[in-house]
């Protein structure tokens, strides 16, 4: 798919906002991607999964993997899409991990997936665990790529649309000195 297409999907499932806002990372931007907007289409979790799967289709993987909250429904679907296991991490006591009877075997190729990366901090973290647990990561899959193509993994790294957002520390932040309102919508508990 084009930019130009996946960005009126985002803007038409009002996934895209206008704002100012506290990221996971807790960066500042005057954008958020709020992704589980557009996955509660099932036809839209499907095309963009459909289009992640066809990159690594040729990577035999067996399994996908996404990080809690925003990385479930996409890690759920591209595993469908590629016929194989899906499953999440999430964290406990801070801590990303593996729950609820989740693994991963030793050797295994896996797919990290995540809706979107800006600084890739919960994909690291999910990386991570796959390798702890004695996987190989092969490839990172997003929707959006918010760092601009800057955001490193170590290994393949595809994403569906990418986006030059300006993020801010929060020190540096032109919305806080404007004095707009910082609204929080992300799944970490930064506190």
């Amino acid at each position: 798919m084009k930019k130009e297409e996946v960005l009126e999907i985002l803007r038409e499932t009002e996934a895209m906002l206008e704002g100012h806002f506290l990221l996971t990372s807790g960066r500042h931007s005057d954008k958020y991607i709020q992704c589980a907007k557009v996955f509660q289409y099932p036809e839209y979790a499907e095309m963009f999964s459909k289009q992640l799967a066809e990159a690594f289709k040729g990577d035999d993987i067996d399994v996908v993997v996404g990080p809690a909250m925003g990385g479930i429904v996409f890690a759920y679907e591209v595993g469908r899409q590629l016929g194989v296991r899906a499953i999440f991490a999430e964290r406990e006591n801070g801590i990303m991990t593996l729950r609820r009877g989740f693994y991963i075997k030793e050797g295994e190729n896996v797919l990290v997936v995540e809706d979107v990366t800006t600084t890739g901090g919960s994909v690291k973290e999910v990386i991570e665990v796959v390798r702890n647990c004695g996987g190989n990561v092969v490839g990172v899959g997003s929707l959006v790529d918010r760092s601009n193509g800057t955001v490193d993994f170590g290994v393949k790294f595809v994403p569906i649309v990418t986006l030059d957002v300006k993020s801010y520390e929060p020190q540096e932040c032109p919305l806080c000195k404007q004095g707009i309102n910082l609204v929080k919508p992300g799944s970490r508990n930064l506190a």
